[in-house]
This record gives structure tokens, C-alpha cells and sequence, in this order.
């Protein structure tokens, strides 16, 4: 046998033992880390699935987040986090909400939530497109009705994230943590 078929023979020892070692068999499929997350179920007393969002609710009314509630975060969640984002808007994904760390047992927002960072209970709001802490109103350029997603995550961890973070943050801190998930969806059309 010459030296690179004896190399090639080796390498091959090497990679089927390993194989063995970790438990692998031709044909299998790789061990699953998570399933699909669990549905939530999110409604709104200021809109319905779908309808039209109050002007009250966006920058050319009061400008207050609307009231917001949900069921069905499974045992083990450990904290809820929101995201509020326009995928319709001129530039791309524009995000109006951040909020996170609130306590698993909480099952709605009043209307009006604070804009401030720190909520009770520990929630934590991060800053939104319009580069402000908290809630920021559907704003959309005349012209056809925007979609706003409302999205709600049940976390298995509290995340390590301090007040101000962004979507992209909080995003990448949820990563392998969401146990379920659900949405609100409304829509926004500017007044001419």
C-alpha cells in the first residue's frame, strides 16, 4: 500500500470512530434540539385580528400603545417579550415596539404603557426606529394601509439585557429560548 493510500485509510479509521463515538449511524437524521414553539393567543380590545388600528393609537392621534392580551404561554416560561413592527414602511422593517422581561404570569398591557425603560414587575422596554424608549405609533406615509405585527414570544430564561436594547438585540437574546410564540396583526392607513 502506498503512503497516501495508508494516509486516506487512517483518515477514514478516524472519521468512523468518531462517528461511532458520537453515536451516528448511516442514514440518521441529526438529534432535533428543539420543536416548534407553542401557539399564543393574542387579541386586542382597541382592534380586531386583521382591523383597522384607531388613530388614537398612531402619531397623528394620541400616540398611546394600544391594550394588548394573550393566553397560553406553557409551564416553563420564564418571561415574555414584544416586538411592534411595520414591514410595510418605505425603507424596510420599521420597528415601533421593544419590550421585554415581563413576568411570565402577566397575561396583558393595559392601554398606555409608560414609555419609560423599566416597568413593574421588571420588564424592559428597548428603543424603537423612532430612537425613543417605548411605544412609537403607527406613522405610515399617505397612501396605502401599512400592517402592524404585533408579536409576542414566551421565553424559557429571563434575558441578561438592559433598558434601551433594540429589536436586532433582543432578537439575537431570545435565540433558542422561545417556547411559544403569537401575533396581532392590525392596519394603519394615514389620513390624506
Amino acid at each position: 500500500m502506498n503512503p497516501l493510500t495508508q494516509a486516506g485509510a487512517g483518515v477514514c479509521r478516524v472519521i468512523v470512530a468518531f462517528a461511532l463515538c458520537c453515536g451516528l449511524q448511516a442514514g440518521a437524521e441529526p438529534p432535533k434540539t428543539t420543536g416548534a414553539p407553542a401557539s399564543l393567543t393574542m387579541t386586542s380590545s382597541a382592534f380586531p385580528s386583521g382591523g383597522n388600528i384607531p388613530s388614537k393609537y398612531a402619531c397623528d392621534g394620541a400616540n398611546v400603545s394600544p391594550s394588548l392580551s394573550w393566553s397560553g404561554a406553557p409551564a416553563g416560561t420564564k418571561s415574555l417579550a414584544l416586538i411592534c413592527e411595520d414591514p410595510d414602511a418605505p425603507n424596510g422593517l420599521w420597528v415601533h415596539w421593544v419590550l421585554y422581561n415581563l413576568p411570565a404570569t402577566t397575561t396583558a398591557l393595559a392601554e398606555k404603557v409608560e414609555a419609560t425603560g423599566p416597568l413593574p414587575g421588571g420588564a424592559k422596554q428597548g428603543t424603537n426606529d423612532f430612537q425613543k424608549i417605548g411605544y412609537g405609533g403607527p406613522c405610515p406615509p399617505p397612501g396605502k394601509a401599512h400592517r402592524y405585527f404585533f408579536k409576542l414570544y414566551a421565553l424559557d430564561a429571563d434575558l441578561a439585557l438592559k433598558p434601551g436594547a433594540t429589536r436586532k438585540d433582543l432578537l439575537r437574546a431570545m435565540e433558542h429560548h422561545i417556547v411559544a410564540e403569537g401575533q396581532l396583526v392590525g392596519m394603519y392607513q394615514h389620513k390624506k
